[in-house]
């Protein structure tokens, strides 16, 4: 007896073939699912996930998927007279859906690996662009998987994919070269992620621009800076990777500054340097704990120059130090009788006697 051009024991076959895969897709599935949930041990909190557990998660949906269409494959090969027809047919199908597991496989696993790595790891490291960067990452990986795969698929059926490759090239090349400021600023970017000269909340300064003041956002193509006149300054990040860059902040607030002060020619040395340090140690702020120095550094044109260095706790209250302790030195020094001298010039004028009355003469001749 036939049906549809097979015979009665080919049906036979073919039901046990479809009872193989139903039997694995019902089975299987509550199989694997009692197998990861054992190896996964579910934490309570998503943020408590450590990545075995993201990796099993990952690659469940598709071990799964990978059971079941290898099922298919071992249902379908026994048919022997089925096989022989759709050999080669068969051949390419399995190798697509062998390729379209494997590509899910990587794709999940790609998306639980940057999520968990946003939502957990990013938070407990110092590292402040990883919220920037993760999204950047996982699409430029998502780009990559999908080229991948396609070259891989178009691969197996024998199309060219040389001309695919090139053509992707010069893309590539004519974006990079119209794009090639956004680039420079993007990577220079990951350059200061990786190098990390400042963070955000610093107080730096770029000497090649003269700007300074407080970091806002570091971003992939330019960091914004509030100078202490609450106005904004984006720079690009290309720039900044080529300037020099002070970092007031790093690697502790407590900042040293230090002011020149001249004083009369014959003062007593000591007494000035005495009266220096005991003012500056006065002053509210200074750090108790840190060296106070008045070093006589050079003999000016009208005073004995002084350098007063002082150590305060926050770059913060620079300008209000430099108000108090001026204030506080100038006051201990007028009270100790030492003079703070005004720069004064000697001008001389020689006149010749001669010559000034032969143009007294001309200019009475002259008139």
């Amino acid at each position: 007896m036939t049906f549809l051009g097979y015979q009665s024991e080919e049906w036979l076959d073919i039901g046990f073939s479809l009872l193989i895969v139903l039997g694995v897709v019902a089975v299987g599935r509550w199989l694997i699912n009692l197998i990861f949930n054992r190896l996964l041990k579910r934490e309570v909190d998503s943020r408590d996930l450590t990545l075995r557990s993201v990796l099993l998660d990952g690659l469940h949906i598709s071990v799964y998927l990978l059971v079941v269409v290898v099922a298919l494959d071992a249902a379908i090969r026994r048919l022997d007279f089925i096989s022989q027809v759709w050999g080669d047919t068969l051949d390419d199908l399995f190798f697509v859906l062998y390729l379209c597991v494997g590509f899910t496989a990587l794709w999940r696993l790609t998306t639980r690996l940057s999520d968990w790595y946003a939502n957990v790891v990013a938070p407990r490291t110092e590292i402040v662009l990883d919220e920037q960067l993760m999204p950047f990452i996982r699409r430029v990986a998502m780009i990559i998987l999908v080229l991948i795969g396609l070259i891989i698929l178009l691969g197996h059926f024998d199309v060219d994919v040389s001309a695919l490759i090139t053509t992707l090239g010069v893309g590539s090349l004519a974006i990079a070269l119209a794009a090639q400021a956004a680039l420079a600023d993007t990577i220079s970017g990951f350059i200061i992620m990786i190098d990390r000269p400042f963070r955000i909340g610093d107080r730096i300064e770029i000497q090649d621009l003269g700007t300074w003041g407080d970091v806002v956002d570091i971003g992939l193509r330019s960091s914004r800076i509030r100078t202490r006149d609450n106005r904004m300054v984006i720079v690009p990040n290309s720039v900044i990777s080529k300037s020099l860059i002070v970092n007031y902040t790093y690697p502790t607030t407590q900042y040293r500054i230090e002011v020149h002060i001249g004083v009369d020619y014959g003062s007593d040395i000591e007494l000035v340097r005495k009266t220096m340090i005991h003012a500056v140690k006065g002053v509210e702020g200074v750090l108790p704990d840190r060296k106070v120095e008045a070093l006589f550094l050079e003999f000016g044109e009208s005073a004995l120059i002084f350098r007063l260095r002082w150590w305060i706790e926050s770059y913060i209250d620079t300008r209000r130090m430099f108000d108090r302790v001026n204030t506080a030195v100038y006051l201990a020094l007028k009270e100790a009788g030492i003079e703070i001298p005004n720069r004064q010039v000697d001008v001389h004028h020689k006149i010749d006697a001669e010559r000034t009355a032969q143009l007294l003469r001309e200019v009475r001749t002259a008139s």
